[in-house]
């Protein structure tokens, strides 16, 4: 019997891959048809190769399509973002202000030995590698799936990519970007470019970002004067900060010591240090305590706010300009100066001022400039306890009247009048006071002379001369018949300005206080100091200087300094303020002390500041004086004893007494005139010669 056709089919053995029955070729044989057990889920070496060569044909056009995708972008604007730095007179960092503390160098001013710090530590193969790690890539990535710490696993090409192009997000999406714009990098920037651009943005603790910064606020210097052993240090806060900034803690410290060493052992084994250097270097290198690098306690805020002032006025830049940071301001100040300035403002209020006590000592405040005659640069200032919690500066205020500290610029309109342009002549009615009675009551603070002379000579001229010498119109109070006793309300700063024109023989010059501004290493215009003008004659300041020391003889400040001229207020000034102005050839300081309360426009009485024996607060300014100018023990001037003559003082009282009616000068101008002649000394002993001068 024959057997069906499809009995027949179905006894047939099936080829490999084919469909049983059907005629067509399965694409992928899997399971294995033919096969049985084990060998059926095992794939043919064919599928293997084929689904290699099909994966990495995928992820090669996927990678081609990314490269292609992705470009360089521009740099995120923090990454850009300086601080101003500020720097005192010798050029050393007074402070940095901004919101992102950091300072771009060249790698020309970061130490051989601080780059290799940083490469050893971080990446020892930087200079040869392609700017990626695809091994160290991977291993992020796994550890980021598992929610681990993902540090570790970027090379410095690509931590600078990540610090300046992109976020700090940890996604894989940025991680793939990093990769690729890191390649890329590579490819359009030198090793040592990028190397720069990496330390200028790393985060170093502290609030300091980039090296420079970091240096400061560890050791207190700029970068290029670190050592290998500080590079070290601050190559190994890379790893994280928190963990590794020594003064955070017992913990931060045995961990820094331990990196700091692996960090040092690591150059040797990469080969960037030699083991007989590496054995000199076993002392941990200490770094200073925690501080704000950019702070602006203490005076520093009032020093960059009168800096910051200057530069706008001068330059033609907004303090929208100056946020944008970048700036490197030098100023005028001295350091020194300013420091011992505040020492002796706190040693004074401290040993007189007993405000939990007695509640007139409440609200006190003091203000105070130091003037270089020479050419007005400000050197000190003092404008408060603190500028971050007494906001107003005191040194640059307005509204505390001057009192008898602004006499001498009635003097001067008289000197100035009389022996220059316009003499002004006598009158029975009117007769301005002797040299004599205004020395007098230059000491004893004596209003009457002065009245007298603003009746004599013109309330007007007074105005004119104490601004030719300096002080500011709008600072003028209203003509009057107190005009010439104080009644306006210079600041510290023009006072001393004012007084330092006397000094510098009749020359004046503006009060400046920055010196130089740099942005991106070029200077910004505006800033070149104009030269002094012609106030007034020499002969003029000549004598105003001579009545002047002879007052300081009297009241006792050249004891504290040979040599000096001062004024201060007394018991006669009923002003709520008081006064003491003393300069020298090289110095010319104004301290003055007043109350008032936070919020409140008017000034508190001074009566019983101090106690009810300190002349309403007046003993405390030239206390403040002596002690910045040296002396260390308790200094009050003498306010009563009549002065002693000095040469035109006598010259110029005998004239007015003579007794022979031709020899007998007739005009205030001749009787001024013989007392210039008589004064012919040099105006201002120079500090150098005295003891205690600074």
């Amino acid at each position: 019997m024959r057997k069906s056709p499809t009995r027949q089919a179905s006894s047939r053995p099936t080829r490999k891959g084919r469909v049983a029955g059907s005629g067509r070729r399965r694409l992928i044989d899997y399971p294995r048809r033919g096969r049985k057990g084990l060998r059926r889920w095992l794939p043919s070496w064919r599928l293997l190769l084929g689904g290699f060569l099909l994966t990495t044909g995928t992820l090669c056009a996927l990678f081609a399509y990314v490269y292609s995708q992705v470009g360089i972008p521009d740099e995120n604007a923090a990454a850009r973002q300086e601080a101003n730095v500020y720097y005192w007179a010798d050029g050393t960092q007074m402070t940095a202000v901004g919101a992102v503390n950091r300072q771009i160098v060249p790698l020309s001013q970061i130490p051989r030995s601080m780059r290799s710090a940083v490469v050893a530590a971080e990446n020892a193969s930087f200079y040869s590698d392609p700017g990626v790690s695809l091994k160290g890539e991977l291993r992020a990535i796994v550890n980021m799936a598992k929610g681990q710490d993902v540090q570790g696993g970027s090379t410095i090409t690509q931590q600078y990519v990540k610090n300046t192009f992109l976020s700090q997000d940890q996604t894989l999406t940025r991680k793939i970007k990093e990769f690729v714009i890191a390649l890329k990098v590579n490819q359009t920037k030198s090793k040592d470019a990028i190397l720069q651009g990496y330390l200028n943005t790393s985060w170093f603790g502290r609030q300091a970002y980039g090296i420079q910064a970091a240096a400061y606020a560890y050791y207190g210097i700029p970068a290029k004067d670190l050592d290998p052993s500080q590079a070290a240090l601050l190559a190994s806060l890379l790893k994280g900060a928190e963990q590794y900034d020594p003064a955070a803690g017992a913990a931060n410290h045995h961990r820094a010591v331990t990196r700091w060493s692996w960090t040092l052992d690591r150059e040797v084994t990469v080969g960037l240090m030699s083991p007989t250097e590496r054995a000199t270097y076993r002392k941990f290198p200490e770094p200073k305590k925690q501080s704000v690098a950019t702070s602006l306690a203490g005076q520093t805020g009032y020093l960059v706010n009168v800096a910051n002032a200057y530069i706008t006025k001068r330059t033609g830049l907004t303090d929208r300009d100056l946020a944008r940071g970048g700036y490197r301001i030098h100023t005028t100040f001295e350091k020194d100066k300013v420091q011992r300035l505040q020492q002796a403002v706190e040693d004074v209020t401290r040993e007189g001022l007993d405000p939990k006590n007695r509640s007139t000592d409440r609200d006190v405040q003091v203000g105070a400039a130091t003037i270089r005659p020479a050419d007005g640069a400000i050197l000190a200032l003092y404008g408060g306890s603190d500028a971050t919690k007494h906001f107003t500066n005191n040194a640059d205020t307005s509204g505390v009247k001057a009192g008898s500290v602004f006499k001498p610029f009635a003097l001067l309109a008289l000197l100035d009048s009389e022996l220059r342009a316009s003499p002004v002549p006598s009158s029975a009615k009117s007769p301005p006071p002797t040299l004599a009675d205004m020395q007098d009551a230059l000491v004893t603070s004596d209003h009457a002379p002065f009245v007298q002379l603003g009746k004599a000579i013109g309330w007007a001229r007074i105005r004119n001369a104490a601004v030719k010498a300096g002080l500011l119109k709008s600072s003028m109070a209203p003509l009057e018949q107190t005009f010439p006793t104080g009644t306006s309300t210079p600041s510290a700063i023009r006072m001393a300005d004012a007084y330092s024109t006397f000094a510098n023989g009749g020359q004046q010059n503006d009060p400046y206080s920055v010196s130089q501004v740099l942005r991106q290493g070029k200077p910004v215009g505006g800033l070149d100091h104009p030269h002094a003008r012609a106030a007034f004659s020499p002969k003029v300041a000549q004598v105003v200087n001579k009545v002047l020391q002879s007052v300081a003889v009297q009241n006792g400040t050249q004891s504290i300094v040979p040599g000096a001229a001062s004024v201060a207020t007394g018991d006669r000034d009923v002003t709520k303020s008081a006064w003491f102005v003393g300069y020298t050839k090289d110095l010319s300081t104004a301290i003055t002390l007043f109350r008032n309360k936070p919020g409140q426009a008017q000034l508190l009485p001074l009566t019983n500041v101090g106690g009810s024996d300190s002349i309403r607060g007046n003993i405390f300014p030239p206390r403040i004086w002596a002690r910045f100018m040296g002396t260390t023990g308790k200094f009050d001037l003498n306010r009563t004893t009549r002065a002693k003559r000095d040469p035109v003082t006598k010259a110029t009282s005998q004239s007015t007494h003579s007794s022979d009616p031709d020899e007998e000068p007739t005009t205030t101008e001749q009787k001024l005139k013989q007392g210039a002649r008589a004064a012919s000394t040099p105006a201002i002993t120079p500090t150098a010669t005295s003891r205690s001068a600074p």
